[in-house]
């Protein structure tokens, strides 16, 4: 199956999608809405390639793909 994850913002809106692997530590941003990091954050290793961003307009997607 796959699962998208919508987040609206503005026109104006930069999008994160972050992933914590342990409940009150820190998070790791691993999609950007576009699915291009901005220059300089170096991409993190182990995210699978079914995790993607899509951004239309001020919304931005999450998608993925193959979850049971």
């Amino acid at each position: 199956d796959t699962v998208r994850i919508t987040c609206s913002g503005s026109s104006y809106s930069e999008y994160a999608w972050h992933q914590q692997k342990v409940p009150g530590c820190g998070t790791v941003a691993v999609i950007y809405g576009s699915n291009k990091r901005p220059s300089g954050i170096p991409s993190p290793s182990g995210i699978p390639s079914r995790f993607s961003g899509s951004l239309s307009g001020s919304t931005a997607t999450l998608t993925i793909t193959g979850v049971q």
